[in-house]
């Protein structure tokens, strides 16, 4: 597209366009992409361009077109954000870098640094709507080129638009580029499939065309003899949305009901109920097919009246019933609140004030970014965009979206953080039910609450939107918390008195920042946990007191895993006493769902390692340990789930680092079998940390052998060698 081009694009829809503006920006993206090549082999230049000529056919303000040119000029080219707004203004310059990946990530996975980039994306979108909607077009023209990106790549970036951008899209009433993205990403993920749809839609189109034509023009006859101007369209299902139904339902192509239907445009509200009525008068109407998403729209914005008769023929006939001004919502979504009007682009307050759609957007985003790991926010994130929506009711007569499948718990956190906090019982229509039942489209909820209620751990995985998890998850560690501050609370007032100085809570406050806390509390949950000594605190009171300590000075023993509790980056690190306590090594521990700094150790006798499916057990007062799934010594515990947490490994394949385990051989008692033994395990690049023999009899031998491997692979690999040898009569791994 040539520079003149881009300016006639946006002066079709906007006469009062900054053609410098505009010009500006192209000369200098141009300039800054110079000679770089897209995997097309296209000038890289050319990708923001198209980017910006999607947005024209939105009709977006100059702003985010000119922010749509720059784009990617802060990420790819020696552009900065201090040149971009000293040259566009600070407005296009934060609209850029909010489309800025993040460069420097220190994270531990890529998948990390990934849910990273996109909770800036996300927060970014949060400040200014006008960043979501170029993203999108970013990537639907990336979606539209990606047959030209390597096969690995293709496939990680259609899963993507498949998990986030598309929903995203539809969550925002972008529903022509939802689906556009939806049927490009399945093209690439499924081609077999797609393709077998596409063919049924062929022949389902050359046998029902003239039958559908009859339709359309008998439809049109009997809303003229009402008196009712409307144009009936048909329209048809995308392969995506084909394929989603026959797998989410089980049925074949031939069983569905909805492959064709028929859109009703008319001019006022007051013509979508008459053309109902018209409608409903001539046609037998199916039964539970009726929906009113004028008088309850949905949280995108999208109003509409759907239904479904026998029609014509006897034919199931669907139809959609809209004025002209929902259609372009349907079909725009949130960008449709930024069309030309009334001879002037809208105002910023218009572009983000009429939106349901980003009022709950911007919602979800603030919520979510309480406290969650990168990680868990990109899972929150999906929980809300992926699932259809019950709408139910308050006894006031508030009326709650939630996902389908969400229950009362759910709908207690949607009311208010407090409430679903407080709860403990539930009223459903009127009748005490279950805090865990699934909720219904137009269900009345009445949440039952107690003060001093905390929510039990398992709740997190009971609900199914990420506000819920979210908050179960703060709250849960806030208790933790406080439990280990009352010990702390505890421990600190015996050691004032044991030092005979007087105490109180307001005598900390002047030195939390020499005790490295933010607050009291803080100081209290770190004596509670170990973390830090009360004689410190002390001290840190009354500087000129003095107490004889003995240094702890323990070698870990063998066959126990030492406590580790320190975090570093975005692993955990532990720290190993050497000889005498003096010396320390500090290794990171990459593993998830750990909040907090409470200590935290592997399994005694047995370790785990990743690929193990493992879980971490609290110790009150001591701290967590980690346990693979399999182990048989989790059945003490069986009584005591609100011990038990859900923690996952986060280790890139190929990791260099070692993990404990422990097996035990049985070998023939002759001379050089240790030897064999050893010599196999360092082959395969694993370190013995640890023998101990047992004689079973004159002839065998058992050694029960540490050994430290990168993962459950290198572990079997290493016992499979061993079962090799001639000499190993039996290898079995020890669980702790």
């Amino acid at each position: 597209m040539r520079q003149y081009e881009l300016v006639d694009r946006v002066r079709r829809y906007n006469p009062q366009a900054d053609e410098i503006l505009l010009n500006r920006a192209y000369v200098y993206a141009m300039k800054a992409h110079g000679s770089q090549k897209r995997a097309s082999g296209d000038p890289y230049f050319s990708h923001p361009l198209e980017v910006a000529a999607i947005l024209t056919d939105m009709k977006l303000d100059d702003a985010t077109i000119v922010a749509a040119v720059l784009h990617d000029t802060i990420e790819d080219t020696d552009s900065t954000r201090e040149e971009i707004d000293r040259l566009f203004g600070q407005d296009i310059g934060r609209l850029v870098d909010g489309l800025t990946k993040l460069k420097k990530l220190d994270l531990v996975s890529k998948k990390a640094a990934h849910a990273e980039n996109f909770r800036k994306l996300l927060l970014a979108i949060a400040q200014d709507v006008r960043v979501l909607l170029v993203k999108l077009a970013d990537r639907l023209h990336n979606m539209r080129t990606l047959h030209f990106v390597p096969p690995e790549k293709r496939e990680r970036i259609a899963e993507e638009t498949l998990d986030i951008y598309a929903p995203l899209a539809g969550r925002m009433g972008m529903q022509g580029m939802r689906d556009e993205l939806e049927d490009l990403a399945f093209r690439h993920l499924m081609p077999e499939a797609y393709a077998t749809i596409e063919a049924r839609l062929d022949e389902f189109r050359r046998k029902n065309g003239k039958a559908i034509a009859t339709i359309e023009k008998e439809f049109v006859d009997e809303l003229a003899a009402h008196g009712i101007k409307a144009k009936v369209a048909g329209r048809e299902k995308q392969p995506y949305s084909v394929w989603r139904k026959m797998e989410r339902k089980s049925i074949a192509f031939e069983q569905l009901s909805d492959i064709f239907g028929f859109r009703v445009v008319v001019e006022t509200v007051e013509d979508c109920y008459r053309v109902i009525g018209a409608v409903h008068t001539k046609w037998a109407v199916v039964p539970g097919r009726f929906k009113d998403y004028i008088s309850t729209p949905k949280p995108n914005d999208y109003q509409s009246i759907h239904t479904t008769v026998v029609g014509p023929g006897r034919q199931r006939v669907e139809l959609q019933v809209r004025t002209e001004a929902m259609q372009d919502i349907a079909r725009n979504g949130i960008a449709a609140h930024a069309l030309y009007k009334d001879g002037r682009i809208a105002d910023r307050e218009t572009l983000t004030g009429e939106s349901r759609a980003y009022q709950w957007l911007r919602r979800t985003i603030e919520m979510l970014a309480e406290g969650d790991t990168p990680e868990e926010f990109l899972e929150h994130t999906k929980l809300e965009l992926f699932h259809d929506q019950v709408f139910c009711f308050s006894p006031k007569g508030r009326l709650i979206a939630l996902p389908r499948g969400a229950n009362a718990i759910d709908f207690a956190y949607a009311v208010h953080t407090d409430v679903g906090n407080t709860a403990v019982g539930a009223k459903i229509n009127g009748r005490h039910a279950p805090l865990v039942s699934e909720l219904q489209n137009g269900d009345e909820v009445e949440i039952t609450r107690a003060e001093g209620q905390v929510p039990p751990a398992a709740w997190e995985s009971l609900v199914v939107t990420g506000k819920a998890r979210s908050a179960i998850r703060r709250a849960t560690r806030e208790a933790v918390r406080a439990q280990y501050a009352g010990l702390g609370r505890q421990i600190v007032a015996r050691a004032f008195e044991r030092a005979g100085k007087p105490y109180s809570e307001e005598r900390l406050k002047p030195v939390l920042a020499r005790l490295a806390r933010a607050n009291v509390e803080d100081v209290l949950a770190a004596v509670g946990r170990g973390e830090m000594f009360s004689g410190d605190v002390v001290k840190a009171v009354y500087p000129d007191f003095k107490e004889e300590r003995k240094a702890a000075a323990a070698a870990r023993p063998h066959g126990e895993a030492g406590w580790f509790g320190m975090k570093k980056a975005a692993g955990l690190v532990f720290k190993i006493p050497g000889e005498g306590g003096d010396q320390q090594n500090d290794q990171s521990i990459p593993i998830r769902g750990l909040q907090g700094d409470l200590p935290v150790r592997f399994a005694p006798n047995g370790g785990a390692v990743p690929g193990d499916r493992i879980v971490g057990i609290l110790t009150p007062g001591e701290g967590i340990t980690i346990y693979p799934i399999q182990s048989p010594a989790l059945t003490d515990f069986d009584e005591q789930p609100e011990r038990w947490l859900d923690v996952r490994w986060d280790v890139e394949e190929g990791t260099h680092e070692f993990f404990p385990a422990r097996i035990v051989v049985t070998v023939i008692n002759e001379p050089g079998a240790l030897g064999t033994i050893s010599t196999v395990i360092g082959d395969n690049d694993a370190n013995i940390d640890n023998i101990v023999f047992r004689p079973l009899s004159a002839d065998f031998r058992e050694m029960t052998i540490d050994v430290e491997v990168n993962d459950l692979k290198h572990l079997n690999a290493i016992i499979s060698n061993l079962r090799a040898r001639s000499v190993v009569s039996k290898v079995e791994r020890v669980n702790a």
